[in-house]
């Protein structure tokens, strides 16, 4: 075992502290990775809070994980020292259950080990990328593109892959329509993904004050859901709509925009119960369907897409001691459009 540093909340709530925990030495399908760079998710805010239940604590948050390889494993075949790899949502499946050997692990029956926040098959609880290395088997590590930043592509492992599953299963494309719904760090990717793709793109946001960033980004058309005329402008408008909203929302409303045999894909997760009538789903034989994260071969497809796209994230970079603070800004929306953490900053404790 190997002494780690890192930032962990030590309860519900609790302020991020430094935190120092151990991580096991390199099995023979290991590599250990230096963590160079961190996404924070709001994901990491709902779990670190306990918004969700059921946290451990300590915790140290953090499944969007970039850095470069310092040892492998006796038979590791996919990575070698000095490779650039991340990390994403996950570090391990059962392997055998129908979905993870469909290679939809993400999916997994026996339920994946989360990269945070979870227990690995021994018991032990899994500590996240808040830190500065991380030991993970080679078959859950994906490979960077050399062509993008490695702070900038952080991000993609979950907020990239979450947009580009659900766009890729539902056919975005040339000649398709797709709405993104809301332009945070879920969807600003979303955006960028589409139109990659060759959709036509529409942002969806409850004001016009992002509108500049969302044709910068690839958005072909922006409409504010604060009025009703937005609603009666684009009935029937979508092959896909895409809801990476987690604040209440008429989903009604939205499901009015879709085209017959049109599919609403929920990425966002509202608290509590949605209120939602089957008319306008059987009226125009739509359908609402949830998207979690993508599989390993997903997520490598989707990073090798973006390496030859040139996409990243757009990112505010800060040090460790400020994730509090970040926290709270990402809950006020105040950031364009994902923060990711210098994990060098952890030299200055």
């Amino acid at each position: 075992m190997s002494k780690t540093r890192g930032y962990a909340a030590a309860a519900a709530k609790a302020p991020l502290a430094p935190y120092s925990f151990e991580r096991r030495e390199p099995r023979e399908h290991d590599i250990s990775i230096a963590i160079k760079f961190c996404g924070v998710c709001h994901s990491d805010i709902h779990q670190a809070r306990d918004e969700w239940g059921g946290s451990i604590f300590p915790m140290v948050p953090g499944h969007e994980i970039s850095g470069i390889v310092t040892a492998v494993g006796a038979r590791v075949t996919k990575f070698k020292v000095g490779d650039r790899a991340g990390v994403g949502c996950f570090v391990d499946t059962c392997r055998t259950c129908p979905q993870c050997r469909r290679g939809l692990e993400q999916y997994c029956a026996a339920g994946a080990t989360w990269t945070y926040n979870g227990r690995d098959r021994e018991g032990t609880p899994t500590m996240g990328g808040y830190s500065e290395r991380i030991v993970v088997d080679e078959n859950y590590a994906l490979r960077l593109p050399a062509a993008l930043p490695l702070d900038a592509t952080a991000p993609l492992l979950c907020a990239g892959i979450t947009l580009y599953s659900p766009l890729m299963h539902w056919h975005a494309g040339p000649g398709r329509k797709v709405a993104i719904v809301g332009l945070g760090g879920l969807g600003h990717m979303g955006v960028k993904l589409a139109h990659a793709l060759g959709a036509e793109v529409t942002v969806l946001s409850h004001s016009m004050k992002k509108r500049e960033d969302a044709v910068r980004l690839g958005a072909d058309h922006f409409h504010a859901t604060s009025g009703a005329e937005t609603f009666a402008k684009l009935r029937g408008a979508f092959d896909l709509i895409v809801n990476t909203v987690s604040a209440p929302l008429d989903w009604d409303a939205l499901v009015s925009l879709l085209r017959v045999d049109g599919a609403m894909v929920v990425v966002g997760i509202p608290e509590g119960q949605v209120a939602l009538s089957a008319h306008g789903l059987v009226s125009g034989r739509r359908s609402i369907a949830g998207s979690a994260m993508g599989s390993i071969e997903e997520t490598q497809e989707m990073l090798d897409f973006c390496g030859v796209h040139n996409i990243a994230s757009d990112i505010e970079t800060i040090p460790i001691q400020k994730i509090d603070e970040a926290y709270e800004r990402v809950v006020k929306s105040d950031v364009r459009y994902r923060f990711v953490i210098d994990l060098e900053s952890l030299e200055a404790e």
